[in-house]
């Protein structure tokens, strides 16, 4: 029994699995019908799988950033995955991921970085810095990339949503900074308000 079956049930890993397969046979039209008489079907199986494929090795990367971000050390995220720290470390550590320093450049707001953050106490982190005027331009594992502004800002992070949701907050003014980062989403509001003085 690996690790990761002690933290998910039997029927948790059931149902997962037979949401991906039933999510790789029916998101292309007609795939589950053509399978009975098309060739053609078949090979939009493979293409559907390897797409399925990528996108769960992209979730599986950010997942493990994630866990990082929430404080995980590389042993035990090793041997959730079945294999040594240095292995899981060589896999999915991003060199360069952490930024040293923020270098000054003419004519850019100032930005700094705000680490070491965790995934339980950056949203306060992030309040405090924009009631100050600085908001997010980029983060990753245990930091925020911040930018100066006059103005204050707001951030949110919600779980990764799709369709109707990230549409309703970009209409409520809400911007997305940068890509997701499985499992979250991180966006930014200018408010109507000048910064507080540090």
């Amino acid at each position: 029994m690996s690790q990761s079956e002690n933290l998910l049930s039997a029927a948790e890993i059931v149902a997962l699995r037979e949401a991906i397969a039933a999510a790789v046979l029916s998101a292309p039209a007609g795939m589950s019908a053509g399978l009975q008489d098309d060739p053609v079907a078949y090979l939009r199986l493979v293409a559907a799988t390897r797409t399925a494929a990528e996108e769960t090795s992209r979730l599986l990367r950010e997942a493990v950033d994630g866990a990082r971000h929430a404080g995980h050390s590389w042993d035990t995220i090793g041997r959730l995955l079945g294999v040594s720290r240095q292995a899981a470390q060589q896999r999915f550590g991003a060199p360069g991921s952490f930024p040293d320093g923020v270098p000054a450049v003419e004519g850019v707001p100032e930005r700094k970085i705000l680490s070491p953050l965790t995934a339980f106490d950056e949203m306060d982190a992030l309040a405090e810095a924009g009631r100050h005027g600085w908001h997010s331009v980029d983060y990753g594992t245990l930091f925020h990339l911040v930018e100066a502004s006059p103005w204050q800002w707001e951030h949110r992070r919600d779980l990764v949503s799709i369709g109707g949701r990230r549409h309703r907050l970009r209409d409520e003014g809400w911007q997305l900074i940068k890509t997701m980062w499985f499992p979250w989403a991180y966006y930014k509001r200018r408010l109507d308000l000048p910064a507080e003085p540090e």
